[in-house]
């Protein structure tokens, strides 16, 4: 028993601490069972005393619900400083706003629910990402689930399941358990058994057309009331072949006046002919087969998720499913639901996707879709979709992505890694009166990380006096324009003549200060006898473009895969090479 002034002093204390945290926490009202659970959980040895301590926090939180939020948050800042310190800080260094009622649950788990019939997009990253960070925020746990069990409209995709979870541990998203739901039937079907015997759902053997009449004036169909004996019958009869596909389905029972016609007595199993519509994983072992509201819900309760994240489009999923979780007696666990994610210029659909896929036998990573596997090959790093996701958070508003923002993200991070190399669509420019016959260059790599190191680039006068080396052709006005033009790192000359293929200029001076004193610009270029043939892939708007050119030799020591700064015209990606071309994608500038 607590004894004393002091003891109950204390309690009352830690009672309010907790509680004007709580009620901060959910809109300015504090529950009394999270805050009993804070305070015993903080000290173990007040369990014996469980009943008073829950007498003293029911008065506290009463107190505390009576204030305004703003009296809540100035009493909480007064006598509990270190509270709101603690809880800007683990906002500030998450970056997310703190999960709903996540002081009800002893383990916060997530999930990331995809479904296997493609590849994952923009969009699909942001449940993922931040379905996994909460989870690493909470010190919890996240699932992965595929949900497969439609093999007629969505059929799976062999190849997803494998490409999905790579997509994912690029992006850095790790999950602590994995299912698959095409080979959880038999959960379901027991579940199914369950929710007859509790009058919760029943075999409709209404047509489609039939059933919608009845909907359409919140009339039962005739099945509805059928015993649960009857029922399971039925059920059974679906599960042995007695019907086709069509003939019969299971219904969930739901409010026969709700606004929405498409809650009425969701669909919750049909028949599939597997026959004709295989499954990739269970071939046509069965033929009854769930709905992602049936077997998504299921799967949430039995593998104790306490957090959904997903777009708004679910909301009404949501309220489907708390029917059948209501006629289980099970409870719901929390939701948030957040706007539609797109990247500009991008096709993020999958069905168009496929589609365009399908129509011009386009690549799947195809860069001008917003898939992950897509921004991957375009030289996007996994960190900067991740920065994206978190600035973009859980806010309920559907956002746009800009390129140029994904691309500055995505600039900050590799540029200080990545080396620079001169790349040219190449015309001639030829430089007499050179008072040297070869000039051998150690060119840095990268102007100020001296950690990448320099190359070397060897040039030769073509004949005495005369060099010759390439250019690039957007530099013509240039040598029109100005009377001293700097080749980078190398030397200053001034134009002679400018033509259509070639460009006559003599040697001025080789030091910096020179071109520097009279305002030259500084141009890329490419030795005329010693470089690799490049090519660019890149997209203006819908179009797939390829620009030739050549660069310096050195390109040819790039790994596929790394990357590279072409001076004056952006960064790339190596895709491929061959003893006579790079093959490059575009990835900004």
């Amino acid at each position: 028993m607590l004894s004393g002034l002091t003891d109950i002093d204390k309690m009352r204390e830690l009672a309010l601490k907790y509680a004007l945290k709580n009620a901060i926490d959910h809109g300015g009202k504090a529950k009394v069972g999270p805050v009993i659970s804070k305070i015993i959980g903080s000290d173990p040895s007040l369990r014996p005393y469980a009943r008073e301590v829950a007498k003293i926090v029911t008065e506290v939180v009463a107190e505390v619900n009576k204030l305004s939020v703003e009296e809540q948050v100035r009493l909480l800042k007064e006598k509990f400083p270190e509270t709101l310190e603690e809880r800007k800080a683990k906002e500030v260094m998450e970056g997310l706003p703190p999960l709903p009622n996540a002081d009800r649950y002893e383990t916060i788990v997530t999930r990331f629910a995809p479904n296997p019939d493609f590849l994952i997009h923009l969009g699909n990253a942001r449940p993922a990402i931040l379905s996994y960070e909460y989870a690493r925020m909470y010190k919890g746990k996240m699932i992965l689930r595929f949900e497969d069990t439609d093999p007629r409209l969505k059929s799976p995709v062999l190849d997803a399941y494998k490409l999905i979870k790579e997509d994912l541990l690029w992006l850095g998203v790790k999950w602590d358990e994995e299912y698959v739901q095409s080979l959880r039937m038999e959960v379901y079907y027991g579940i199914v058994r369950d929710l007859i015997k509790v009058g919760g759902a029943y075999v409709d053997l209404c047509k489609a057309e039939e059933f919608r009449k009845y909907r359409m004036v919140r009339k039962p169909c005739p099945h509805r009331e059928q015993d649960p004996e009857i029922n399971l019958d039925l059920w059974d009869k679906m599960l042995s072949g007695h019907f086709r596909e069509g003939e019969a389905v299971l219904r969930i029972k739901t409010d026969l006046n709700y606004p929405d016609p498409s809650v009425i007595d969701w669909v919750a199993f049909r028949i599939i002919d597997t026959d004709k519509h295989p499954h990739p994983l269970t071939g046509s072992r069965y033929i009854v087969w769930p709905t992602y509201n049936f077997a998504a819900a299921v799967d949430d309760h039995l593998m104790g998720v306490t957090h959904i994240l997903r777009a708004k489009e679910h909301m009404t999923n949501t309220i489907k499913q708390k029917f059948l979780y209501k006629h289980l007696g099970w409870g719901y666990p929390e939701t948030i639901h957040f706007g539609r994610l797109s990247l500009e210029g991008f096709i993020l659909s999958k069905s168009r996707i496929r589609e365009l896929i399908g129509r011009y036998g386009l690549k799947v990573n195809d860069i001008r879709f917003g898939l992950i596997a897509s921004l991957r090959r375009r030289g996007i790093e996994p960190e900067a979709i991740r920065k994206l996701i978190m600035e973009v958070g859980v806010k309920p508003i559907d956002a746009t992505i800009s390129w140029d923002n994904l691309a500055a993200i995505n600039r900050k991070l590799i540029d200080h890694k990545t080396i620079r190399l001169m790349f040219v669509r190449p015309l001639k420019l030829i430089i007499k009166g050179v008072p040297k016959d070869t000039y051998v260059l150690e060119i840095p790599n990268h102007p100020s990380v001296k950690d990448l190191g320099t190359r070397r680039l060897s040039i030769k006068c073509v004949k005495e006096g005369v060099l010759e080396v390439f250019i690039d052709r957007s530099d013509t006005e240039l040598f029109k324009k100005r009377k001293l033009v700097r080749l980078m790192e190398f030397l200053n000359v001034t134009p002679v003549e400018v033509g259509n293929d070639v460009v006559v200029s003599k040697y001025h001076s080789k030091d910096l200060m020179s071109a520097r004193r009279l305002n030259a610009p500084i141009i890329q270029w490419v030795p005329a006898r010693d470089y690799v043939n490049v090519s660019v892939l890149n997209n203006v708007g819908k179009k797939l473009i390829i620009e030739r050119g050549i660069a310096e030799p050195y390109v040819m020591s790039l790994s596929e895969g790394s990357k590279a700064q072409f001076v004056r015209f952006g960064f790339v990606k190596v895709e491929r090479k061959t003893r006579k071309r790079v093959y490059c994608i575009f990835t900004h500038t």
